[in-house]
């Protein structure tokens, strides 16, 4: 009897190192010890530019272009450093460039051709702001670990640069001789910008989730080089897009 309860209590202390393990929270539960510092997400879908601006106005009245044709993909990153569990500092940049065929509306070359050209927009706004998630962002579990939570819906500001190119190409009208040219035609450059953005984001695994995201930028630039005479130029636009959510 002795040696059997002997057997037993040596099983009893080999099992419980073992039971002690399996009884904390497993890596694919949630971190250990701490939330996450860092969380990057990439996302693609589609943006919207309003277009409201004279020189669309001029080009959609000239050409066979409508401001709706300058709907175009657009992809976007974000960088995000927790500050508290609701808070984060974002960094974000995105890119969207639309290319668009066209051709004079009421005028044709001496053989009885359409004018054609081609037009190209893009924007590349880079911007630092802040996010602040509606929930928490996860719960921590005593000392041991930190569990992401399922959905988190978030709110987003901030303000940056953008980078914007209005390019066209091939033949033009001059209205003056009324003479047909080949031509490249552009104006670009930096302008200051703002955006504002609702989300939401739903945990996958404790590394990675999904993450979707409507936005608007607002900004207007500066007209020059081979497009004197107009005034600012429209860059604001909506966006939607998701992707994936990483963290680290």
């Amino acid at each position: 009897m002795t040696r059997r309860l002997a057997s037993v209590a040596v099983l009893v202390l080999t099992a419980l190192p073992m039971f002690s393990v399996n009884a904390q929270p497993r890596g694919g539960d949630g971190y250990f010890f701490r939330r996450p510092p860092v969380s990057v997400a990439l996302r693609g879908g589609f943006v919207r530019p309003d277009a409201n601006s004279e020189l669309f106005d001029f080009v959609s009245n000239e050409l066979t272009v409508d401001r709706g044709d300058f709907l175009s993909l657009n992809g976007v990153a974000d960088i995000s450093f927790g500050l508290s569990d609701r808070t984060e500092l974002q960094f974000t940049a995105g890119v969207t460039n639309r290319r668009v065929g066209s051709e004079y509306r009421g005028f044709v070359d001496n053989n009885d051709q359409p004018i054609e050209q081609s037009t190209s927009f893009r924007r590349v706004p880079l911007a630092l702001g802040f996010k602040y998630n509606l929930v928490p962002t996860g719960r921590s579990i005593s000392r041991f670990a930190w569990v992401p939570a399922r959905f988190v819906p978030y709110v987003a500001a901030g303000g940056g640069t953008m980078y914007y190119q209005f390019r066209q190409s091939g033949d033009f009208i001059d209205y003056q001789t009324m003479d047909v040219f080949g031509d490249k035609l552009q104006s670009s450059g930096w302008t200051g910008m703002a955006y504002g953005a609702l989300g939401a984001s739903w945990s996958l695994t404790r590394s990675v989730g999904l993450s979707t995201e409507v936005r608007y930028d607002h900004a207007r630039g500066a007209v020059g080089q081979d497009f004197e005479g107009f005034d600012r130029i429209a860059l604001s636009g909506v966006g939607v897009t998701a992707g994936f959510l990483f963290r680290f």
